[in-house]
C-alpha cells in the first residue's frame, strides 16, 4: 500500500481545463528562471529514490498534474531541464508552486495509484478519460428460489451471476429479448412475482414460463436456468446441440408441439449467433481498444468480446494536449479505463505503448489472474483491431462534422441575439408542476460539443411561501440559487466553462423580467438573457424571442437556428417533466408508515402484508399490531401512538 510522504490533498477537487485549446508558447531558454523549475529543484534532495506518485499544484492549490515514477527523484529532476520538454509541459512547470509525492512499494502500485488519482481528481495537464457511466450487465439472480434474468447496472452486490459488460443498455435489451425467446425465464421483480395470481403478458407471448403460478416445475425451471448460464458462459454449441437432440426426440414421439417449441428456441439462438458470434481462435474474453488521432483530437473505440460473443462497442474522446501522440493517449486511457472495472483475460491494442508490460502486470494484480496486453500485427486478431480502428476513425469524423455544424449554429445564435462571439455555454431554464404540486426547476446546458448532460441540474422548489403554480416565483428561486452559488464559488470568472454566455428562459416578457431582476440584484450585469415563448396558438415555428429593452421578434420558420433553439427549449422541457414525474412518483409511493420512528423497510413490508394497506394499519388494535412477525411490543406501541396521538 502506498504511504504519504508529504501533505494531504488540498481542499476541493480541481476542475479539468480543456486541453484541446491552444497553449501559449514558452521560451525554453527562460525555464531555468521561472519559479516552477526553481521550486522543483529545491525539493529534489528530499525526494525518495524509490517508486511512487508525484503531484504538482499551482498557486491556488489546484492540481495540475499527476505522474508516476520508478525513481521519484530522477523523474522529477527531468522537469528542471528544458531539453526534451514539450510546450505543454513547459507551461505546467511554469505554473507549478507546490510538489507533493506518495511513495509506493513497487512501480506497479505507483501505476495503479496514478490511474486512480487522475480519474478521481482530473488534473489539468493529464489525459482525462471523461467517463462517468458504469456498464450494464445481464444478471441471473441467486437470491430467490426462482432465479430472475434482468439488466443490471451499478455495484455488483446482489447475489447472482453477472455476464458482460455490454457497451450500452440497448445491447443488453437486444440480447435479453433474444434470450427470452430461447430461454423463457422470468424477468419480473421479486415483489411482482410474489403478488401474481395469474400469468402476465410475458407468458402469453411465450417469453416466460410463469413459475409464479406454477406453470412449470422447479426441476424444469432449474434446467432452463442452467441452459441459460451455459449459453452465456460460452457453451452455446453444446446447448444448441442438446436442444436439437430434444427436438428430434420429441418429433420421433410425434409430440410436434414440444418439437416446435425447441425449434423456435434454436432459431432464437441462431439469431444471437448471427448478430454477436465471433470465430477468432483464442478470443473468448477480450477487449479490443483502438485509437485514431487527427487534428489534435483522439477517438478511442472499445469493443467488448465475452464468451465468444460481441457485446457491443463504445467510443471515447479523452481530453489531452495537442502534442500528445495516439500511443501516449492510449496508454493513459487503458490505465484509467480499468481503474474501476474488472479487466478481461486479453486486452488488444491498436499499437504498442510505453510500459505495456507494466500495464499488463497492474491489470493482472487488479483482476487477481493473468491479463495479457498485446498489440497484434497480423492474423485474425489484427483484423479485429483494424475493425475497431475503422470505427474510431468514423466516430471521430462524425464528431468533427457535428462540431462544425454546431459551431455554425452557435454563430447563428450570436448573430440573432447580437452577441459579440458565439456562445460557448448556453443555459436553458424551465419549470414543471401539476397545479403547483411537486414543483421543480430544471437547467440544461449546451455548447460546441452539443448537449452537456453532465452539467444538467434540477432544483426542487424549497420555498413554502410560493403560491401553487407561481411560475415567476419558482424561476426567481431557481436563478437566485444558481447564480448566488456561482458568485460564491467563482466570483472572478476565472474557471473556464462555468459561467454561461447566454441564458435562454422558457417564457415571454414576464419570465425575462424576472431573470433580469435576479441577475441585477446579484450584481451580474453582463450576461445575455433571452426569453423564448410560443407564438400565436402556441404553434411551434412561430416562437417569439424577447430581449431586454427590445421589441419581440420571430425567425423564419425554416431557419436552422430556430430549429436549434427549439431543440434546446424542448430538451429543457423534457428534462423538467422527467424530473417532476420522478419526484411525483416518489411522492405517490410515500406511506404514513415512513414517518414512524423505528419502522424501516422490513417492518413496513410486514405490516402491509399483514393488514393490506396503511389505512388498515392505522385502524388496527395494539394487540393485532404486536402479533405481526418482526413487530415488538415497543414498535407496536410506536405505530399505535402515531395514529392515535389523543390516546
Amino acid at each position: 500500500m502506498p504511504s504519504s510522504e508529504h501533505h494531504p490533498d488540498p481542499s476541493g477537487i480541481p476542475k479539468p481545463a480543456d486541453e484541446s485549446a491552444d497553449q501559449p508558447t514558452v521560451d525554453p531558454a527562460e525555464v531555468e528562471e521561472v519559479p516552477g523549475a526553481e521550486i522543483i529543484r529545491r525539493q529534489l534532495k528530499s525526494l525518495p529514490m524509490g517508486p511512487g506518485v508525484y503531484r504538482m499544484f499551482d498557486r491556488k492549490g489546484d492540481l495540475l498534474y499527476v505522474g508516476k515514477a520508478k525513481n521519484l527523484r530522477k523523474r522529477v529532476a527531468s522537469y528542471t531541464k528544458s531539453a526534451g520538454l514539450t510546450t505543454r509541459i513547459l507551461r505546467m512547470v511554469q505554473m507549478t508552486r507546490t510538489l507533493e509525492v506518495a511513495s509506493t512499494h513497487t512501480e506497479v502500485e505507483a501505476l495503479l495509484l496514478e490511474a486512480n488519482m487522475i480519474k478521481r481528481l482530473k488534473p489539468r495537464f493529464n489525459v482525462i478519460l471523461r467517463d462517468d457511466k458504469s456498464f450494464p450487465y445481464i444478471l441471473i439472480t441467486d437470491d430467490h428460489g426462482w432465479p430472475q434474468i434482468t439488466k443490471y447496472r451499478g455495484a455488483r452486490n446482489r447475489k447472482g451471476e453477472y455476464y458482460g459488460p455490454f457497451a450500452s443498455a440497448g445491447a443488453v435489451h437486444q440480447t435479453l429479448a433474444a434470450l427470452q425467446r430461447a430461454f423463457p425465464l422470468r424477468s419480473c421483480t421479486d415483489s411482482e412475482f410474489e403478488l401474481r395470481t395469474r400469468p402476465c403478458l410475458m407468458y402469453q407471448i411465450k417469453r416466460c414460463t410463469a413459475p409464479c403460478v406454477g406453470r412449470i416445475s422447479a426441476d424444469d425451471y432449474a434446467a432452463l436456468v442452467k441452459q441459460t448460464r451455459d449459453f452465456l458462459s460460452g457453451k452455446s454449441q453444446q446447448v444448441q446441440k442438446r436442444m436439437a437432440d430434444a427436438m428430434q426426440a420429441a418429433s420421433e414421439k410425434l409430440d410436434y408441439e414440444t418439437a416446435a417449441i425447441y425449434r423456435d428456441r434454436i432459431r432464437a439462438l441462431a439469431h444471437i449467433h448471427a448478430r454477436q458470434g465471433i470465430n477468432v481462435e483464442g478470443v473468448k474474453e477480450a477487449d479490443v481498444i483502438a485509437a485514431h488521432q487527427e487534428a489534435g483530437q483522439t477517438c478511442i473505440q472499445v469493443f467488448f468480446f465475452r464468451a465468444g460473443q460481441n457485446y457491443g462497442n463504445r467510443a471515447y474522446f479523452p481530453s489531452h494536449g495537442r502534442d500528445q501522440t495516439a500511443a501516449e493517449v492510449l496508454a493513459a486511457f487503458v490505465s484509467q479505463f480499468y481503474d474501476s472495472r474488472p479487466p478481461p483475460k486479453q486486452v488488444m491494442l491498436s499499437e504498442s505503448v510505453d510500459g505495456q508490460a507494466l500495464i499488463a502486470e497492474a491489470l493482472s494484480i487488479r483482476a487477481d489472474r493473468k491479463v495479457e496486453v498485446t498489440a497484434p500485427h497480423r492474423g485474425p486478431k489484427r483484423k479485429l483491431v483494424d475493425q475497431a480502428l475503422v470505427n474510431a476513425r468514423d466516430a471521430l469524423g462524425r464528431r468533427f462534422a457535428e462540431s462544425a455544424s454546431q459551431r455554425k449554429l452557435l454563430t447563428g445564435v450570436a448573430e440573432a441575439f447580437g452577441l459579440d462571439n458565439p456562445p460557448q455555454r448556453i443555459e436553458v431554464y424551465d419549470n414543471s408542476h401539476i397545479s403547483g404540486t411537486e414543483p421543480v426547476g430544471a437547467m440544461i446546458v449546451a455548447g460546441p460539443d452539443g448537449m452537456n448532460k453532465a452539467a444538467y441540474r434540477k432544483f426542487n422548489i424549497k420555498s413554502k411561501e410560493i403560491a401553487p403554480g407561481d411560475d415567476y416565483a419558482m424561476l426567481r428561486e431557481v436563478l437566485n440559487r444558481r447564480f448566488a452559488r456561482l458568485m460564491k464559488e467563482d466570483p472572478g470568472r476565472e474557471e473556464a466553462g462555468r459561467w454561461p454566455d447566454l441564458l435562454l428562459i422558457d417564457g415571454g416578457r414576464g419570465q425575462l423580467g424576472v431573470a433580469v431582476e435576479v441577475l441585477s440584484d446579484l450584481g451580474v450585469s453582463d450576461l445575455a438573457v433571452v426569453g423564448i415563448a410560443k407564438g400565436p396558438d402556441r404553434n411551434a415555428g412561430r416562437e417569439q424571442f424577447f430581449l431586454p429593452g427590445k421589441p419581440p421578434f420571430s425567425m423564419p420558420e425554416r431557419d436552422p437556428v430556430l430549429y436549434f433553439l427549439q431543440r434546446l427549449r424542448d430538451e429543457a422541457h423534457r428534462f423538467a417533466i422527467g424530473t417532476h414525474r420522478a419526484r411525483r412518483s416518489k411522492a405517490i409511493v410515500r406511506s404514513p408508515l415512513d414517518e414512524i420512528p423505528g419502522v424501516g423497510a422490513r417492518r413496513k413490508k410486514a405490516l402491509l402484508l399483514r393488514f393490506g394497506s396503511a389505512k388498515a394499519v392505522a385502524q388496527a388494535g395494539l394487540e393485532d399490531l404486536a402479533a405481526v412477525d418482526g413487530i415488538s411490543k415497543a414498535v407496536a406501541h410506536a405505530v399505535y401512538d402515531h395514529f392515535h396521538p389523543e390516546g
